[in-house]
């Protein structure tokens, strides 16, 4: 749970960062968001999440 939270903390800031920027435009931003919250309630989401906890794992023991 704290490892989702931090994540969706830190890739908030980057597409804050992106957008501001002038890299992404709103649209595409709001359109992958979305992209995630739809992935999100499909059959891979179980997947993702243990993927992501295995690399954030793998990383933390470096």
């Amino acid at each position: 749970m704290a490892v989702s939270i931090s994540a969706v903390v830190l890739l908030g800031i980057v597409v804050f960062v992106l957008i501001r920027g002038g890299h992404v435009r709103l649209g595409p931003a709001l359109a992958c968001g979305l992209f995630g919250f739809f992935l999100a309630s499909t059959g891979a989401a179980p997947h993702i999440t243990n993927a992501i906890s295995g690399i954030t794992g793998w990383i933390s023991s470096i």
